[in-house]
């Protein structure tokens, strides 16, 4: 088993690779040197697989490994990133993870400062982010004694509470339990599905020597799996592309390694191309085939292309489908007979019984096989596809978004939807856009529409221009993300999209994006509000209560925190913004956007699924 997959006997091929690491120098201790610590052989191990960066807050119990993290800064290895809150670390760790498809490393203190990280983990686990957490524990001749900041099994058992959000968590409670441990942790991170692992490290333990004096495995050669493929499953879908009269295919977040393959499989078939919100972003807004993104804040042309009779095939990739990722778990559109699920994760596949087709294995190497049964076989045949509507001219868009005309609107203050439109036609190409919950994702997965203007080819796990995190939607996630991804990301602009209710609850990160000079753009939508509750309220006949917060001057704050702050009340204040200084700022920028706070965002989905909550506990209880 490999993967968590099984092969059966003589129906799978195989390839082998491994989690993207950059070139490294990794130390060597001679027999002359003093042994190995605890502290030194994790840092030992993370340089071998190209991690940069721990992210996360020293403190007493957890010294030793900032001891050795000064070590590692001497020799230009790894060095610590100093967030302002625990959970600002794992959610800087996430971003870096998810731009550099390497481990994301975060550390904390023991007691609160472990209970600091849970909301982050549990957004990593829920989002297949790889990740090791390491957290620190008193002496272990101290459990149960009531130590400062306690937390080991006979306390506030952090061990246990990590389980939950983790998909390995455990004390090391000896020196020689540390070595298979931590490979255990990383290899579990990586493993399908990905997530992240808890190492909890007493302090007595982590000053300790390693017995033997050295490190005893090779992690990057551990971390090399077979990308397995099923030719047995894939000839069988070949068969159903050769019946089928019109495919489309849903893509979601875990395609970007394989874009070009499945594009050029797209092509070939003249399929309809949509994404999941996690998968926006990878496939050009401009692509003839495109037709824009199914579930929250989706558009109606991707759901028309699903509901359409025409469509007889569709090939959901790499999706959990979700609530936010499947129209509310729609049998019109999608979780229906013509479906067929392909995807590396054997839990996303449970989301998909009534799939007429499971394709299980690694992605790329599956659409490389489809590939090349189809050029043997001449099954896909380029075919003419039966229009879904009349041809729409060249000069319009290929997909359909509900208000359209408020792109465009000069109307102050601002909408949204021009905010986002302005954001698609200055910022550069290359620019990765991180969105935060709340209405900020929602406006952002509708109207915001990066186009990656170079042709679509083997990226890397880490391809796409936008990124968020709907699954456990966190918010101020974005903010912490989009500096660690930033800290990855040398080569092109990182902008946050936030919102105020998030910024107020997490913007104290803008300071490590000023202490490491970080050219983060930071665009608050500002509407003195908690968004979605508010329109969520309005939209669902509820109670308008507690969404008021009080107007903020985020520019202000910005310049407090030594970055630079710029308020936006009008198109107008938009297009007077340099973007080409903003971008090449050594310093992160807050653009403090006073939205039209009576625009609706797109979040039909959403009240949708409360509704449908709300008849049936009438209906339970009637």
């Amino acid at each position: 088993m490999v993967n968590g997959i099984e092969p059966s006997a003589n129906t799978r091929k195989m390839r082998t690779g491994t989690p993207n690491c950059k070139e490294v120098t990794v130390s060597t201790h001679s027999p002359l040197q003093p042994a190995f610590d605890a502290s030194d052989i994790i840092l030992h191990y993370l340089e071998q697989i190209g991690c940069d960066y721990i992210f996360g807050i020293p403190g007493g119990a957890i010294e030793p490994l900032y001891d050795a993290l000064a070590r590692s800064t001497r020799r230009n290895g790894i060095r610590p990133v100093v967030a302002r809150h625990e959970n600002g670390a794992v959610f800087m760790a996430d971003g870096y993870a998810r731009q550099t498809g390497r481990l994301g490393v975060c550390c904390a203190t023991t007691g609160p400062g472990t209970t600091n990280m849970i909301t982050g983990l549990a957004d990593a686990y829920e989002n297949n982010v790889p990740l090791l957490a390491i957290s620190a524990q008193t002496p272990l001749p101290t459990f149960g004694r009531g130590a400062f900041q306690e937390s080991s099994c006979t306390g506030i058992d952090t061990v246990s509470m990590l389980q939950h959000c983790t998909r390995y968590s455990t004390l090391v409670s000896h020196i020689d339990q540390l070595q298979h441990k931590l490979i255990t942790a990383v290899m579990t991170a990586f493993h399908s599905p990905r997530g992240p692992a808890h190492l909890s490290i007493p302090l007595d333990v982590m000053r300790q020597k390693l017995p033997d004096g050295t490190p005893r495995f090779d992690l990057p050669k551990l971390l090399q799996t077979p990308h397995i493929v099923d030719p047995e499953k894939t000839a069988a879908l070949l068969e159903e592309v050769s019946r089928a009269q019109q495919v489309a295919l849903v893509l979601g977040g875990g395609c970007g390694e394989a874009i070009g393959a499945i594009m050029a499989f797209a092509e070939r078939l003249d399929a309809f191309i949509i994404t999941t919100p996690h998968g926006k972003g990878l496939v050009n807004p401009d692509h003839p085939r495109y037709r824009g993104v199914i579930g929250f804040a989706g558009h109606s042309s991707a759901r028309a292309v699903l509901a359409s009779s025409e469509v007889d095939l569709i090939i959901a990739v790499e999706t959990n489908l979700s609530e936010w990722a499947s129209c509310g778990w729609s049998e019109a559109t999608l979780l229906n007979e013509r479906l067929v699920h392909i995807d590396s994760v054997h839990e996303n596949l449970t989301r998909s019984p009534m799939a007429r087709l499971h394709v299980r294995g690694h992605v790329l190497a599956t659409f490389e096989e489809l590939m090349t049964q189809m050029e043997a076989t001449d099954t896909g045949s380029r075919r003419t596809p039966k229009p879904l509507a009349p041809a729409a001219p060249e000069d319009t868009p290929r997909f359909t978004l509900d208000e359209e005309a408020k792109c465009h609107s000069d109307a102050t203050p601002i909408k949204p939807q021009r905010l986002m439109h302005e954001l698609n036609q200055r910022f550069p190409a290359n620019t990765r856009f991180f969105a935060d919950t709340g209405n900020s994702v929602a406006w952002a997965v509708h109207y915001l529409q990066p186009k990656e203007r170079r042709a679509h080819n083997r990226r890397g796990i880490n391809g796409g221009l936008f990124r968020t995190s709907i699954e456990f939607s966190s918010m101020g996630w974005a903010i912490g993300a989009s500096v660690g991804a930033a800290l990855a990301y040398p080569d092109g602009p990182v902008v946050c999209i936030t919102g105020d209710g998030s910024f107020l609850m997490s913007g104290q990160e803008l300071s490590v994006a000023v202490a490491e000079q970080l050219g983060v753009i930071f665009v608050i939508l500002n509407d003195h509000a908690l968004g979605m509750v508010k329109h969520g309220q309005r939209l669902a006949g509820a109670e308008s209560i507690a969404h008021q917060l009080p107007q903020t001057d985020f520019a202000a704050l910005a310049q407090a925190m030594g970055a630079e702050g710029i308020t936006i009340h009008s198109p107008e204040d938009m297009q007077a913004l340099d973007i080409t200084t903003l971008c090449s700022r050594q310093g992160p920028t807050v653009l403090d956007v006073r939205i039209d706070t009576e625009e609706v965002p797109p979040m039909n989905l959403r009240i949708q699924g409360l509704r449908r909550e709300g008849e049936r506990r009438r209906t339970v209880t009637g």
